[in-house]
């Protein structure tokens, strides 16, 4: 349990040992860094995380040594360094496939909204009251010492996410920090949220408007990764945010089963925590409607395509998944459909079912598992006959010999992609005698 006591730029705790801290990589850039006596600390997630014994991700340092000196000690070590933001001071270390952010403490001259003018300096409290929530404000010396100038640790072990200084102060230099503060109640915070944060992004949701499309789609698939993004959207849309970022939204139901059979509900591989699905799962619009969406967030192609591709209308009825599918229908559908979308609307089908009547059946319930277990199972198989085989039937180089194929292919997927290549081509060849006695067409 950590001591906590109020920082007056003394320590008040110690970080708990964990394997990033003493990596070798992070040894070596720390050394660097503190070569010629330099202060460096540790700053915002990897301490916040490091305190809730949660996995690390990304490390981040600070220090008041200026970017060009920051450049020159990483090299002099034999380190790789690029400035790679250097409009605010920050300076990218690359270590045995490992980066480190490196930034010179700062203090905000200007902001607009969407960008800061800063001014370094080598107040370390002066930089920290530049985060936007005290749990981010958090930072930790090599050896472990904790320094907490907002009551950041009080904060994360309540589950309390507060602004540092007046929220909607804050929101106004950086209208990002909206989301941003949804998304950290989504991932560190505990109920009730705060009241003051709440007013001040429910007053300023209008100016969301102004944000870059990317700068949206980036938090909202952190919020969507969180472990109850249902609740976190419900939220937003009580505090009439929500329409202003994605008002497509409103199946929560659905969202929130999702989730539950991603993190917890299923244990299938190929089934874990995915943005593009959840997305999918709370819309509550047709194809064109998301094609829009898609443009507004800049969803890559990519991401849009799925996204269309999991609206029940783009999908023949017969290849929706249902429990009880026969097996032929079965393999047929994840044939054409793909075993990854096929996949996909099982869930979102069994989420909506489940949504609705509140529960759905044993019996029913082993069907959807059998869907999603041979979805996981199933490989492609390659259609065994081809265009050479079409040719030495006499049929001329042309249009017909797709339309041939495409018939046998039909016939090949009605069977389940069961018939093989000499069943095929016995069909090929009855098929076009037949023409050839009748005079039917192809």
């Amino acid at each position: 349990m950590v001591t906590i006591l109020k920082d007056k730029g003394e320590p008040v705790g110690q970080l708990p040992t964990q394997p990033w801290r003493t990596h070798p990589a992070t040894v070596r850039v720390m050394a660097a860094l503190t070569a010629e006596g330099a202060p460096v600390r540790f700053v915002g997630g990897c301490v916040r995380d490091a305190l809730l014994h949660r996995p690390v991700k990304d490390i981040d340092l600070a220090t008041p040594e200026p970017p060009e000196r920051v450049m020159a000690l990483l090299r002099q070590a034999g380190l790789r360094a690029l400035p790679t933001g250097l409009a605010h001071g920050t300076v990218t270390a690359f270590v045995d496939e490992k980066s480190f952010e490196i930034t010179t403490l700062r203090r905000d001259v200007t902001c607009d909204g969407r960008r800061a003018v800063v001014a370094y300096t080598d107040d370390w409290k002066e930089d920290a009251a530049r985060r936007d929530f005290t749990i981010n404000a958090l930072s930790a010396d090599p050896s472990g010492a904790v320094f907490d100038p907002f009551d950041g640790l009080s904060d994360l072990h309540r589950g309390r996410v507060r602004f540092v200084g007046a929220p909607k102060t804050r929101i106004t230099e950086d209208v990002l920090r909206l989301l941003r503060y949804f998304r950290f109640y989504g991932w560190y915070g505990r109920p009730p949220p705060n009241r003051e944060a709440l007013a001040a992004c429910r007053a300023l949701a209008p100016c969301l408007a102004d944000l870059a499309g990317e700068r949206v789609r980036e938090e909202m698939g952190k919020i969507l990764l969180a472990p109850d993004p249902a609740g976190v959207l419900l939220l937003m849309q009580g505090e009439r945010v929500l329409e202003h970022v994605l008002p497509e939204g409103r199946d929560f139901g659905r969202l929130r089963l999702v989730a539950w059979f991603e993190d917890r509900g299923l244990r299938i591989p190929g089934i874990t925590p995915d943005p593009v699905r959840r997305l999918a799962a709370v819309l509550t619009v047709g194809r064109e409607a998301i094609e829009i969406l898609g443009a507004r967030l800049r969803l890559s192609r990519r991401e849009t395509r799925r996204l269309c591709g999991l609206v029940e209308e783009s999908v023949a009825p017969d290849l929706l998944p249902v429990p009880g599918m026969a097996e032929p229908v079965l393999r047929r559908a994840l044939q054409v459909l793909g075993a990854e979308r096929f996949r996909d609307l099982a869930l979102l089908r069994w989420a909506a079912r489940r949504a609705m009547t509140g529960r759905t059946a044993t019996a029913e319930n082993l069907h959807w598992l059998h869907l999603l277990e041979g979805a996981a199972a199933w490989a492609p198989r390659a259609f065994p006959v081809g265009g050479g085989d079409v040719l030495a039937l006499g049929i001329e180089p042309g249009p017909k010999v797709g339309l041939w194929l495409a018939r046998l292919r039909q016939t090949w997927e009605e069977t389940g992609c069961a018939a093989d290549r000499q069943t095929l081509l016995a069909h090929l060849t009855e098929w076009v005698g037949k023409r050839e006695t009748t005079g039917e067409a192809s």
